[in-house]
């Protein structure tokens, strides 16, 4: 699929059933030198056309002739320029325009046009460098370096600053195993946007799964794949957050730059053919057909085999086990569990989206870990508001109660969405007035705890207080069992002024701020990472849990609010160290 080169000669393949005619756009400096009709291949469903010559670093793209019947699916329309789906690289970044979804609006200016591109150097294949129980460390490529003041101002905000010693040093400070990076591959701003003067700072609207984003990837593949290699020499490993349930083509006013004007079938529809939108951005991709499937697997493929990608964070997964219900045994699970590339990988669920019965928590295979969301919320609830400890146990014993003994779960206690740390001891209601919704979006719900004054303060007895809740909010997650992530800044007390969906604020809401980090709290967090070590990715069998006074826990002790506190003791021999928890002195000890 797409555009191979072999033999001096260039071979280009793209999937449209249902188009009447197809055409290869090849372009050359700023205007379309030539456009060449495709032939159908024999199945079909696929168009395809050879050219006796290496086009390689020639921009091209697609046109498609048909039916325009947007009631049928039907989007064909000869004046747009349509994204190969199987881009690797593109020469610019998507423009979002009133002209993408107008019937007879020429696009070629507007859209980006892949580049045909040699075959890569594959990266040899390796063991993920990953370990369960590690600390994977989330951050948004763009914002973690773009105030960093050891970063040279040519490279802040993209992939090749992650390899900057600087950085790595940093990472290797705290014990980071893996970086988890915010979606890379290239997006859509949504239309609302623009005329609010925002952006999408996030990357979660993609309309090439394979196309790393020209802004925060300009060197393309071999960038990514760099900066793969300096990570892996300090022992950190590398996975991208893939976002496979949805396009930034959006509902049926949308754009039509790829896939709907190849493809419509591509969406998920009702049996009254409206798109469905499980994934709450207007469209939904269908994950019952094989060629979604397929198309999904040689995204990952590309992405080990050319990269080094040690695995992938997938935004509401759900969806990918869904034709139209969630099915804990999906095609896609088999898929990935028996492919050459893919089967060691690390997956990351985030496991839930709005479509019926979207919650799946626990129900993704046992090689998959999954995001889990009722770990920051008893969490935040333990210390904010005096929370159940017996809550608090079954979160810091692996949430057996949610994976049963696989310790499966991804802890965490704040995310890129949502309050960070800091904030959630800062702020007790969302401030996302910048956002331009009216203080609408983002979670009503925080969990937080502002210990007496909304923002910042001069207030030494609460600055006092939302530190040691911080550092106890920490000191649980390092303690607790299975995996770990940390969200970039969390570790220094980054702050988004109370916004808690920043997605849009691609400026200093949203960027870390390296010069006024607490080193304190920073020096904390790197202290309970050497700590923890690796002896912490799965709950010992046996054990006892302690009252403070180191009496045996009863029933009446876990139901009652004024037990101070409880600890863990393993049994001998066991890895685990166990730890202590103090809620009157805001305090966890591991061992």
């Amino acid at each position: 699929m797409g555009a191979v080169v072999y033999d001096g000669k260039t071979r280009f393949k793209v999937r449209s059933p249902r188009a009447d005619a197809l055409f290869l756009c090849l372009f050359q400096g700023n205007g379309e030198e030539q456009r060449v009709p495709m032939e159908r291949d024999p199945d079909g469903v696929h168009w395809v056309v050879e050219m006796a010559e290496d086009l390689a670093g020639r921009p091209y793209g697609y046109r498609a002739r048909g039916e325009w019947n947007p009631d049928e699916a039907l989007w064909f329309d000869e004046a747009k320029l349509l994204v190969d789906p199987h881009a690797t690289q593109l020469d610019r970044r998507f423009t979002a325009d009133k002209a993408l979804t107008e019937l007879g609006a020429e696009t070629a200016h507007l859209v980006p046009r892949a580049i045909v591109m040699r075959e890569y150097e594959a990266f040899p294949k390796k063991a993920p460098q990953f370990f369960r129980g590690g600390l994977v460390y989330e951050l948004n490529v763009r914002a973690f370096t773009m105030r960093h003041p050891d970063v040279p101002d040519d490279v802040r905000g993209t992939v090749a600053a992650l390899g900057h010693p600087a950085v790595v040093a940093h990472l290797k400070k705290i014990g980071v195993t893996a970086v988890e990076l915010m979606p890379i591959v290239a997006w859509m701003n949504e239309p609302h946007l623009g005329p609010l003067g925002l952006v999408n700072a996030w990357g979660y609207n993609p309309i090439a799964m394979m196309a790393l984003d020209p802004g925060v990837c300009p060197g393309g593949v071999r960038e990514l794949a760099r900066t793969v290699e300096t990570l892996h020499g300090a022992g950190i490993g590398v996975f991208l957050d893939l976002v496979l349930n949805h396009t930034g083509e959006g509902d049926a006013g949308g754009n039509i730059v790829s896939l709907r004007g190849l493809d419509d079938s591509a969406y998920a529809r009702t049996e009254d053919g409206a798109l469905l939108n499980d994934s709450g951005c207007g469209n939904t991709v269908d994950f019952g057909q094989d060629w979604i499937r397929e198309l999904a697997l040689d995204t990952m493929r590309h992405f080990v085999a050319r990269c080094g990608i040690d695995g992938f964070r997938f935004d509401l997964a759900p969806i990918m086990a869904r034709s139209p219900g969630f099915d804990p045994n999906a095609p896609i699970f088999a898929a990935i569990a028996e492919d050459e590339w893919l089967q060691d990988r690390i997956m990351i669920a985030e496991p839930w989206d709005i479509g019926p019965g979207g919650y799946q928590v626990g129900q993704f295979p046992s090689n998959w870990i999954e995001w889990n969301d009722r770990f920051r919320d008893d969490v935040r609830e333990y210390w904010n508001h005096g929370g159940g400890h017996g809550a608090m146990a079954h979160r810091m014993a692996g949430s057996e109660d949610l994976f049963g003994k696989d310790c499966r779960s991804v802890n965490f206690v704040a995310a890129h969405d949502g309050f960070t740390l800091a904030d959630s001891v800062m702020y007790n209601d969302r401030h996302n007035e910048a956002n331009g919704e009216d203080n609408r979006d983002g979670h009503s719900a925080n969990y937080s705890n502002n210990h007496g004054a909304e923002g910042p303060t001069d207030d030494p007895a609460i600055i006092e207080a939302r530190g040691a809740t911080m550092r106890a909010m920490l000191g649980s997650l390092f303690a607790s069992a299975g995996t770990i992530m940390l969200t970039a800044g969390d570790e220094f007390g980054r702050t988004q002024q109370g916004n808690n969906n920043a997605y849009c604020q691609d400026n200093e809401i949203g960027w870390i701020d390296w010069a006024n980090r607490d080193i304190d709290l920073e020096n904390y967090v790197a202290a309970l990472s050497r700590r923890r070590g690796d002896r912490f990715a799965r709950f010992p069998n046996g054990g006892q849990w302690l009252r403070l006074d180191g009496e045996p826990m009863d029933e009446g002790a876990w139901d009652f609010p004024g037990t101070p506190g409880f600890a863990y003791r393993p049994p001998d021999g066991a890895m685990h160290p166990g730890f202590v928890i103090d809620r009157h002195q805001r305090r966890v000890t591991i061992g």
